[in-house]
């Protein structure tokens, strides 16, 4: 069994046990006579980038072992309206039971991926990369990570645990960026890396300073960006953040920042629509 799906089984058989509740699908049950088979693709009925097969085909597998599934595309390919991503055939219930949990596993992180594409061929020239945050849907953080690098971004912190994040709070609960920081580093272990928010160029020098690995440069015009990365000069890594759209990315891109995050890619995505046909 590979590391990725003992870290997302759990989450699609938890998916799978909230659709179908205590008495399982009893529209099915009642409907479809139990030998009955059928032959299914499931199709994109829009253009994107695929994230998110193999948990989504998960959930056909889980629910019944003896379905027949063919994957037909590689996560993090785009892919065009009608393309059939894969096809399933075997046990009508099976087939049924598991749809909409796949479904809505594949459109969801197809989405994120999607935007997250969007967002990077934007700034495509620029040194920036498209990260995501910790504004992930509670339980799905690992598929949706997973969906923004299949979208050509990548992942800042993945838990509370990764690194040190000096957010505004800690600032104020602290007594300012040098107490907040220079207590951060007596907590440190030497593999921990540490970045702070600032919201202002004062900050910035005061943080600069003391001395960080990165800078959270939080709701910066692009003129106050690039006087941010010329007080850096390199000594951190400076990341942009707050609001930024598929409009506005790449004017924060052209100050020269090191990376861009984003919560929208993984809390607002639209959902990509992918669907199930069965033949006949």
């Amino acid at each position: 069994m590979s590391m990725m799906r003992i870290l997302i089984e759990p989450v699609v058989r938890a998916a799978l046990l909230e659709d179908l509740g205590r008495a399982g699908d009893i529209t099915t049950e009642a409907v479809v006579p139990p030998e009955a088979t059928v032959e299914a693709v499931v199709v994109a009925r829009q253009a994107g980038v695929l994230a998110g097969l193999d948990a989504s085909l998960l959930a056909f597998e889980l629910l019944d072992p003896t379905l027949r599934i063919e994957r037909r595309c590689l996560d993090g390919a785009r892919i065009s309206r009608g393309y059939a991503v894969a096809h399933i055939s075997g046990r009508a219930h099976g087939v049924l039971g598991a749809e909409r949990t796949a479904l809505n596993i594949l459109s969801r992180m197809s989405g994120i991926a999607t935007a997250t594409r969007a967002l990077a061929d934007a700034i495509a020239g620029y040194k920036a990369r498209i990260i995501c945050t910790r504004k992930t849907t509670p339980g799905l953080r690992t598929l949706e990570k997973e969906a923004v690098r299949l979208g050509g971004g990548a992942n800042h912190r993945f838990g509370l645990d990764d690194a040190m994040l000096i957010k505004d709070n800690h600032i104020a609960m602290a007594g300012g960026v040098h107490a907040a920081l220079e207590r951060a580093k007596c907590h440190a272990g030497h593999l921990i890396k540490i970045e702070i928010e600032v919201d202002t160029l004062d900050q910035l020098a005061e943080a600069l300073e003391v001395g960080v690995d990165a800078v959270l440069l939080d709701n910066m015009n692009p003129e106050t960006l690039r006087r941010a990365v010329a007080m850096v000069d390199g000594r951190a890594i400076t990341e942009a953040s707050g609001r930024i759209t598929l409009e506005t990315a790449a004017a924060v891109a052209a100050t020269g920042v090191d990376l861009i995050s984003c919560g929208w890619i993984t809390h607002s995505a639209p959902l990509l629509d992918l669907g199930l046909d069965i033949a006949g």
